[in-house]
């Protein structure tokens, strides 16, 4: 059984459209993070989870010159698209890191796994990051067991199904070195300010491919303008996600 990070992204993004194919510095912004997936330790495989749909053969031809896997499943249902992918490449623990996180952090991820070893945990969620640092760390067993208790197909926000159900243990992402403790800087993309907030960090460092998550905020702290760049956009983006938020539960579980 596998430790794997899955990449979610599709192209039909509304707010800014195809964002995953959208370039800085000549690399679409799905390559840059699957440049960062990559730089795991702990992880075995990296697999990109897109739909059938014909507009995402283009990410799976992405995913192929990358050297990493591709799954595709269901637009609508993440959490099948994830037991998907799960089944077919024999994954037992996975972290996500969404195609919006140009700066998903394998020194963050990493630290998921390990805690996954130590505690066995259903599902790791890390708030107190940035934002797009570090999403969640998924058991396969766990995302099986929510599979069969959900009654919708709409689970773009699916953590609900884990933290408020009462069926899970589930944790916060521990041992987080105090330098990235830092959620008050928003790092995913999904309006015109996030682009430019990223090209900005991905220009300064266009000569350190290798650039860490810690030198990002070394940066971002002698250079507080840039944060300023996109961070009144997160209030929005927390709106939006809430407004989408929903558990919807078979009757039975309710009962």
């Amino acid at each position: 059984m596998r430790k794997a990070i899955f990449i979610t992204v599709r192209t039909g993004s509304t707010r800014l459209p195809e964002k995953a194919l959208l370039k800085i510095n000549e690399r679409s912004t799905i390559e840059l993070v699957i440049d960062r997936a990559k730089r795991s330790k702990k992880a075995q495989i990296v697999v990109l989870c897109t739909t059938e749909s014909k507009n995402d053969d283009i990410l799976c031809e992405i995913a192929k010159e990358n050297g990493i896997f591709f799954f595709r499943g269901s637009a609508e249902d993440k959490l099948m698209r994830w037991k998907g992918a799960a089944e077919k490449y024999d994954v037992e623990f996975f972290v996500t890191s969404d195609g919006d996180d140009l700066l998903c952090d394998p020194e963050l991820i990493d630290l998921a796994f390990e805690q996954y070893e130590r505690s066995g945990a259903d599902f790791i969620e890390g708030k107190n990051v940035p934002c797009g640092g570090f999403t969640y760390g998924i058991k396969v067993s766990a995302l099986n067991k929510v599979c069969e208790i959900k009654d919708s197909t709409d689970t773009e926000m699916m953590w609900v199904y884990f933290t408020d159900t009462g069926l899970f243990k589930t944790e916060m992402l521990q041992n987080i070195p105090k330098v990235l403790q830092r959620p008050e800087i928003r790092m995913t993309l999904d309006y015109d300010d996030d682009l430019n907030f990223f090209k900005v960090i991905f220009n300064h460092f266009a000569d350190n491919p290798a650039f860490t998550l810690r030198d990002v905020v070394k940066y971002l702290d002698e250079n507080p303008d840039v944060i300023k760049i996109n961070q009144y956009l997160q209030e929005r983006f927390l709106d939006n996600q809430r407004s989408k938020t929903k558990l919807v539960l078979k009757k039975e579980v309710k009962e």
